[in-house]
């Protein structure tokens, strides 16, 4: 018999008493092997793993990095609306400004023509009150004054008999009379022009005040 054939011997304790503890034993003869203990606890069985204890999956990495990645996104979209919410008011600003400061340009232009032709007015109504306005030169000064009073809103003020307004009348001559109450114009030396509220210059008069 070779030794491969050869089976290790089993050992067999027939003795009915147990040598250790003196007591009747009931499985006599029950075979001991060798090294059994050893043997049954190198097959014992792995304990399971608890399923808490299991270890993250790449999934939830993943997700975790999706839902920053979602986040960052939208911080960013809030701020390029915010940035373009801004953008828009200050482009509206801008345009009401410049068309504020477009229409205050053409406001002071057009005062500044009228300021620049009141002279040549003074000098029609001074001919005018003598008598000397007369053929195309006194239809050219009609054109003038209408143009400038339909296109510019020029408008002439000033006249005897008004109560005199220090806001819109300049005296250049006061007087007093029993025949009068209150400050009152009696001579227009120069009527005054203004455009809307706006006065080009006051008009320059004589004044008669209360005794």
């Amino acid at each position: 018999m070779t030794p491969e054939n050869e089976s290790e011997p089993v050992i067999r304790d027939k003795r009915r008493l147990d040598p250790n503890t003196g007591e009747v034993r009931s499985d006599a003869g029950a075979a001991v092997e060798p090294d059994g203990g050893a043997a049954q606890a190198d097959t014992a069985p792995a304990e399971p793993v608890a399923e808490g204890d299991a270890a993250p999956s790449g999934d939830d990495d993943e997700l975790a990095k999706a839902k920053a990645e979602a986040l960052d996104l939208a911080d960013q979209v809030a701020r390029g609306k915010a940035d373009l919410y801004n953008l828009d008011q200050r482009f509206n600003n801008f345009v009401k400004r410049s068309r504020a400061e477009a229409e205050a340009e053409k406001t002071r232009g057009t005062h500044s023509v009228i300021e620049a032709l009141i002279p040549v007015l003074d000098d029609i109504a001074a001919a005018r009150q003598h008598q000397a306005l007369e053929g195309p030169f006194a239809s050219i000064a009609d054109k003038l004054e209408t143009t400038l009073t339909t296109r510019f809103g020029m408008e002439r003020f000033g006249a005897e008999g008004e109560a005199f307004d220090p806001n819109v009348h300049e005296a250049l001559m006061h007087n007093q009379s029993p025949d009068v109450t209150v400050d009152t114009i009696t001579t227009v030396l120069q009527p005054g022009y203004r455009a809307g509220d706006v006065i080009i210059r006051p008009a320059r008069v004589g004044v008669t005040g209360p005794e």
